[in-house]
């Protein structure tokens, strides 16, 4: 797993893709394996045309394109998007020791991009470096700025929020409103330590990380360029593939105001009638003055006595561009063009690397050489993500008995779709279809679908069989079997189906009861619990046992914690497991404590190879900071995922109440010590709650 350091812009035109090449290529110096990776393509903001601006952005074949991004938000579908950005990403993750990410740039058609790059972060588990640029705010402004940038990604105090990167120091002030000064030269001079002396600076782990001053070379375009991108005509090409742009000057004045304005690397914009305008500045590139290019507006176009009488001048390399606009509309475009470094221009990025990598802080760079100790929480989406993958590999067979509930009926389908898993649907069949068709509902020809009436009496035997032990009989077998439920979970006790998911509608108890009664536990098993996947914004907890035991003794509390961490490292979980009580350590007393404790050690003495330990308290095994007072010595204190509650009352309560009060999906109960995978769902469960159940479901048959 790489070590991940995402880049987010503090605000407009601060130079993103230059920071990232500086930091990208500063870590190749270290001899740091870095990747790169931009996981939403923005439209090129140097092509006006729309259709253009987004084949280019979708030339990075690892990048999702915005307009897609921006379809799926708006249908509510972000988790699709993030989940998709990982899959891209997981491939880049494994080839390299450090990884870069570009954050979505705001624009004003994308003023959403600050959300989008903190779920992006979130889902990545990257650490967050801001770059920002101060413009022409005081020192003042441009702190608060940077303080409310951060904000969006949870204050300076997030750990993950590891500093801040500025860009374009001391830039001259017309640089807020266009890519080049106009005219007026501008100041150079370079004063630093102000913005050092920044107190958000002052905080343990937000530093500034880097300094880069403003430097004209970096920004300057080729007249190649600013040709394509004003669409222009050309009447001489010249050296146009080599000149660069580096101020630019409008003019409709006598020539004898012109002459201090002919300049090397200015670019000459003039009304194309103006023929006085064009000799002279094709007199002052005879004379040496190698001005960056002509381009000539309202279309017109100098007559072919001008040209002849020009000819020395453009044979020696100056060239002359034609647009359709007048010069108030020209200036307009150029003051909207922005300094993207174009792919071919490699002389412009080895200077922008060579430049920002300079002014990188040097410890940094020192610390990602060393490879920083990497976080081990899985992100909701890229837990999401392992989900489908697993499940693909699993490609299992799910019973859903439910079959005529729509949300059901659409969870199938999406699986089916998305091949996470076969679904078999158990209910009448006109009406699963009539249902299907009313909701708009796409039904895959994969989809199994099964009337219950019609397969009901090739089972009254075998359940006779498998329970004549306990009495059972013909007539019983027969009633029982008329529930959907009863049926499914005898379909895959004689091995028809691989999994069983259901609950949508039926209690957990009506759910669970049949797979007790004849699916029984696994082999070694001395009981059958539950755990909940908790999807909390930046990582995925489990909690242990909500659904199952109401009052487990020490050795089934051992039971519980030993299966839920097997759970954990059979979803790519390593699991670091916390025994909760009301007290931590040796601070309180009671039964309770007691059970919990012995519990603790039961568990570690029976699996000595995971992380276990208790009694805690929830806070202290989630919180760092109360770990440090409470629990230093702990190896679980502070940085838990696993949860295991001392009584389903104390479990259940809890589980709902971070659920409700937090917003948060939970997915579960997943049942653990089952002979064959039987789960339980809310009955307020959503579409995606089911789709990502059934994946489970795979998952655990598959083991």
């Amino acid at each position: 797993m790489a070590h991940r350091i995402m880049l987010i812009p503090a605000g407009f035109g601060v130079g993103l893709s230059s920071i990232s090449l500086g930091l990208i290529h500063a870590c190749q110096q270290q001899g740091i394996n870095t990747g790169h990776f931009k996981p939403i393509s923005q439209p090129a903001r140097n092509c006006r045309n729309k259709a253009s601006a987004q084949a280019k952005a979708n030339e990075n074949s690892s990048s999702i394109a915005l307009s897609y991004v921006e379809q799926q938000i708006g249908d509510g579908r972000s988790d699709i998007v993030l989940e998709q950005i990982i899959e891209n990403f997981n491939a880049i993750d494994k080839a390299h020791d450090v990884v870069i990410i570009e954050g979505l740039i705001p624009t004003t058609r994308q003023p959403y991009a600050g959300r989008v790059n903190r779920d992006v972060a979130r889902a990545l588990s990257a650490e967050i470096v801001l770059v920002a640029a101060q413009d022409n705010d005081s020192l003042d402004e441009f702190e608060d700025r940077i303080e409310m940038s951060a904000e969006t990604f949870g204050g300076i105090k997030n750990p993950k929020l590891i500093g801040c990167i500025i860009n374009k120091i001391n830039a001259p002030d017309s640089h807020e409103f266009g890519l080049l000064p106009r005219e007026q030269e501008f100041n150079t001079a370079l004063d630093i330590a102000p913005l050092t002396k920044l107190s958000i600076f002052k905080s343990q782990h937000f530093n500034l990380l880097g300094a880069v001053p403003w430097e004209m070379d970096l920004i300057a375009p080729r007249v190649v360029d600013i040709a394509h991108y004003l669409n222009a005509e050309i009447i001489n090409a010249g050296d146009m593939d080599h000149r660069r742009v580096r101020s630019i000057s409008f003019c409709a004045r006598s020539v004898d105001n012109l002459m201090s304005h002919l300049q090397p690397s200015r670019l000459i914009v003039t009304p194309g009638d103006r023929t006085d305008i064009i000799i002279a500045t094709c007199l002052s590139a005879l004379n040496g003055t190698k001005v960056a290019a002509l381009v000539l507006t309202n279309g017109y176009i100098p007559n072919e006595s001008i040209q002849s009488l020009c000819q020395q001048a453009l044979d020696v390399g100056l060239p002359v561009l034609s647009v359709p606009w007048d010069t108030w509309q020209t200036s307009r475009h150029l003051i909207n063009f922005t300094p993207d470094i174009p792919q071919d221009d490699v002389q412009r990025q080895e200077k922008v690397k060579e430049y920002v990598a300079e002014h990188l802080t040097p410890n940094w760079l020192l610390q990602l050489g060393n490879q920083a100790p990497i976080s081990e929480k899985m992100s909701p989406p890229a837990f999401r993500h392992k989900l489908t993958e697993l499940a693909r590999q699993a490609n299992k067979l799910i019973i859903l008995p439910e079959g005529t509930d729509v949300r059901t009926i659409k969870a199938a389908a999406i699986c089916v779709e998305r091949n996470i898993a076969r679904c078999q649907l158990l209910g009448d069949k006109d009406t699963i279809l009539r249902i299907a068709q009313q909701q708009g509902i796409h039904l895959p020809d994969g989809l199994l679908i099964t009337d219950p009436r019609t397969i009901r009496e090739n089972y009254v035997a075998p359940m006779v069989q498998l329970r004549k032990a306990k009495g059972m009989t013909e007539v019983v077998a027969k009633q029982q079997l008329k529930e959907d439920i009863v049926l499914a979970t005898m379909m895959l006790q004689l091995g028809q189906v691989d999994g069983l998911v259901s609950g949508a509608v039926n209690t957990t108890a009506h759910t669970i009861r049949p797979a007790l009664s004849l699916i029984k536990t696994a082999e070694g098993s001395a009981l059958v619990s539950s755990i909940f996947f908790m999807l909390l914004p930046d990582q995925v907890l489990i909690y242990g046992d909500c659904a199952i035991n109401p009052e487990p003794n020490a050795e089934q509390l051992a039971d519980i914690a030993i299966q839920s961490a097997d759970s954990a490292i059979q979803f790519g979980i390593a699991p670091k497991v916390a025994m909760i009580s009301y007290s931590t350590g040796t601070s309180g007393f009671g039964a309770d404590v007691e059970k919990v404790a012995a519990a603790t050690k039961i568990a570690q003495q029976r699996r000595p190879d995971l992380v276990i330990d208790g009694p805690l308290q929830y806070d202290a095994a989630i919180m760092e900071n109360v770990a440090r007072k409470k629990a230093p010595n702990s190896p679980v204190a502070g940085q838990a995922n696993v949860f295991i509650f001392p009584d389903l009352n104390t479990g259940n309560t809890t589980y709902k109440a971070v659920q409700r009060s937090a917003d948060l999906v939970s997915i579960g109960p997943m049942l653990q010590g089952m002979r064959k995978p039987v789960n339980d769902l809310s009955r307020g469960a959503l579409v995606d709650d089911i789709v990502y159940t059934i994946a489970l479901t795979a998952i655990q048959a598959q083991a």
